[in-house]
């Protein structure tokens, strides 16, 4: 078997792409935020004073660094961190409304990056991707809401 034709192989050079296209957007932008960070802030402001594993289990980010990248967002002035009154050893973190900010901005940005990661395929293909990347990755279709 080639390594052009193994899903590892296609699954990496896909990653290549979409983190560069990331990135190039960013620095256009003056904006220091890396794929990582984003997820992380799309997570908190999606659940605000969500503690830092919490955040780590739904980006399926590593929980031994995720303080890493929490910490980074935090001298930025994008992410307070306190400890949670419900278990000591729980940080909880929330955006700032600079980070709230940000965030703000720069999604419209990285929803149109989606299209420029899979600009081959057509709108039907595009479905039919995320589909089945989210199949092998054990995770079901989103819920359709009225």
């Amino acid at each position: 078997m080639k390594v052009q034709e193994m899903a590892g192989h296609l699954i990496r050079r896909l990653n290549q792409t979409s983190t560069h296209i990331f990135a190039k957007q960013m620095q256009e932008d003056g904006v220091d935020l890396t794929p990582v960070q984003f997820a992380a802030m799309d997570t908190i402001a999606s659940n605000p004073g969500i503690d830092q594993a919490g955040v780590a289990a739904k980006i399926a980010y590593d929980r031994a660094t995720i303080g890493g990248v929490i910490d980074r967002l935090v001298q930025k002035g994008h992410v307070t961190r306190t400890v949670s009154e419900k278990d000591r050893r729980a940080r909880e973190v929330r955006l700032t409304e600079t980070g709230r900010a940000l965030f703000q901005e720069i999604l419209p940005k990285v929803e149109r990056m989606q299209d420029e990661m899979l600009q081959e395929l057509t709108p039907q293909e595009r479905r039919i991707f995320l589909d089945l990347s989210r199949k092998a990755l054990g995770k079901s279709a989103p819920q359709e809401t009225d």
